[in-house]
C-alpha cells in the first residue's frame, strides 16, 4: 500500500525522524493559513499524490508571500499533474502540502528495502541526492553506497557508520544522522515497509539532518497488524479497477 508524503511524515514524526514543520492543505485559503502559521518565508507547496517526479511536472512550488503562497496552491489544487510515474493520463491533485523553507547545504538519497536474492535488508544511500537516482544507478554506479543488514540480527553501529562515512558527513552531522537512521530503519522493520525512501534527505547549514521528502510504501499482506496505518489508505489514487477491500 502505498501512501501520501505528508502521511509518511507523520509517521516520521512518531519515530523521532525530523521533517520540515508543515500542514495538509484542500484549498488556497487553507494553504494560506498553514503559512501564516509557520510565521516564516519561503514556504514550499508541494502536490499530494501518489507518485514521483512532481517537482519536474510542476506540482512543487516555492512561495515568497502569503500571496504566491494563494495564487500557487490555487494551481496545483485541481491540476491534473503528469510525471514519469503517472502516465500521460496524470493524476487529478486534491491537496497540498505547506512547508516551511529550509537553508539547505547538501542533497542527499537514502532508502532502505528488502533484499529477496540475498533475504536481507539493504540501505541505498549516496551523495546525488534529489536528482534521478535511477539514473545515477545507471551511469555512475559508484555514487550510490549498499549496505547489507541481516534482518535476525538488525542493524549494528557499524551499519551507520558505513553509511556516514560513505557519505562524507561532517563530524557535527554524523551523530544526528545516526540516531536519524536507526530510527527510520525501526519504523521500516515495525510498519512492515516494503520501502522506505527518502530524497532528498537535506543538511542544512546549521548541520541538522532533515527528511525534505518522504516515501513510505507497505507490506499489503502485513495491513492486519497496522489497523492505524491502514487509515491512510487513499481509494482516489489507486486504480478503481485494483481497489480490493482490505480486512
Amino acid at each position: 500500500m502505498k501512501i501520501h508524503e505528508y502521511q509518511a511524515k507523520e509517521m516520521f514524526k512518531k519515530y523521532g525522524v525530523p521533517v520540515p514543520e508543515g500542514g495538509i492543505a484542500f484549498s488556497a485559503d487553507e494553504a494560506v493559513g498553514i503559512a501564516q502559521k509557520l510565521g516564516d518565508y519561503p514556504v514550499v507547496v508541494k502536490a499530494q499524490i501518489h507518485a514521483g517526479g512532481r517537482g519536474k511536472g510542476g506540482g512543487v512550488k516555492l512561495a515568497q508571500s502569503a500571496d504566491e503562497v494563494a495564487k500557487v496552491a490555487d494551481a496545483i489544487i485541481g491540476m491534473n499533474l503528469v510525471t514519469h510515474q503517472t502516465g500521460k493520463e496524470g493524476r487529478l491533485v486534491k491537496k497540498v502540502l505547506v512547508e516551511q523553507g529550509l537553508n539547505i547545504a547538501k542533497e542527499l538519497y537514502l532508502s532502505i528495502i528488502p533484499d529477496r536474492s540475498s533475504a536481507q535488508i539493504i540501505i541505498m544511500a549516496s551523495e546525488a541526492g534529489g536528482m534521478d537516482i535511477e539514473a545515477v544507478a545507471a551511469k555512475t554506479t559508484e555514487r550510490i553506497i549498499k549496505v547489507f543488514i541481516n534482518p535476525l540480527l538488525g542493524m549494528q553501529s557499524y551499519h551507520c557508520r558505513a553509511v556516514a562515512f560513505g557519505l562524507n558527513l561532517s563530524p557535527a552531522v554524523i551523530k544526528p544522522f545516526v540516531v536519524m537512521l536507526k530510527n527510520l530503519y525501526r519504523l521500516f522493520i515495525e510498519a512492515d515497509c516494503s520501502l522506505l525512501e527518502i530524497n532528498p534527505l537535506v543538511i542544512t547549514t546549521e548541520e541538522t539532518v532533515v527528511a525534505l521528502d518522504a516515501k513510505v510504501n507497505l507490506d499489503d499482506n502485513a495491513l492486519f497488524r497496522h489497523k492505524d496505518i491502514l487509515e491512510y489508505r487513499d481509494l482516489d489514487e489507486e486504480n478503481p479497477l485494483e481497489i480490493i477491500v482490505l480486512i
